[in-house]
């Protein structure tokens, strides 16, 4: 009788462990903090704004890296590299995040550290000066893709930044000014909130990038990425 009391007793203890540990009740916050020192992270990088079959005129580069001097040139980051001759080429990295609530609006907290050895005055450029370079962040419920218009250019699905002007789906932070008047890698921390909402299965698309007014080649290094999710209130 006693072995039979303790056998109806377990599926609720297992139900009850399954509650205290997410179950249906999931937490209203959740943070990443992706170094890039080894690895990508889960982040998949990607570019737009420029023709079809055009990534080698273009000079379309990514990968993890060693930073350049006069950083320490033993740690890496992700770098991402383009030449714009199209005066708007678009440079991003995305994240799918899951286990969120089906549905709910976020709150998404970004923390981007990057180099740039943009200088921030004093320069001119073609089209612009070098740090006429947007950096922006987002948060949507579709994933972000480079799509092929009718121009056979490739655009994004989503309605990105466009150079200093934000869209429905990013924002800007901010731009890749190193903060001298002298050319030289320095890194650079921007931060900014964005809003998004998850799709039926609880899945949000993080993105961030830069939209370039340029002319020439941009090459950045970003050595870590922190986002912080909290559910959105509603009022």
């Amino acid at each position: 009788m006693k072995k039979l009391v303790l056998m109806l007793g377990l599926p609720f203890l297992f139900l009850a462990c399954n509650d205290d540990e997410g179950g249906p009740n999931l937490p209203p916050q959740m943070e990443l903090n992706d170094q890039f020192n080894s690895d990508k992270k889960g982040w998949t990088a990607g570019f737009s704004d420029y023709p079809v079959k055009m990534e080698s005129d273009w000079k379309l580069e990514e990968g993890i890296a060693n930073l350049p001097a006069p950083l320490d040139t033993q740690k890496k980051g992700f770098r991402i590299s383009g030449n714009n001759h199209s005066d708007d080429l678009f440079m991003y990295f995305k994240k799918k995040m899951t286990g969120l609530k089906p549905n709910q609006e976020y709150s998404a907290a970004f923390t981007l550290e990057f180099a740039s050895d943009a200088p921030s005055e004093g320069w001119s450029g073609v089209g612009g000066a070098p740090n006429a370079v947007s950096v922006g962040i987002g948060a949507v419920g579709i994933e972000p893709k480079t799509t092929v218009d009718n121009l056979e250019h490739y655009r994004m699905n989503i309605d990105k930044i466009q150079q200093k002007n934000d869209g429905k789906d990013m924002k800007v932070i901010g731009d890749i000014g190193n903060g001298t008047d002298k050319p030289g890698y320095k890194l650079l921390t921007k931060t900014g909130e964005f809003k998004g909402k998850t799709d039926a299965s609880g899945n949000l698309w993080l993105i961030f990038g830069t939209d370039s007014g340029f002319e020439a080649t941009t090459t950045l290094y970003y050595t870590s990425v922190k986002v912080k999710l909290t559910e959105a209130t509603t009022k």
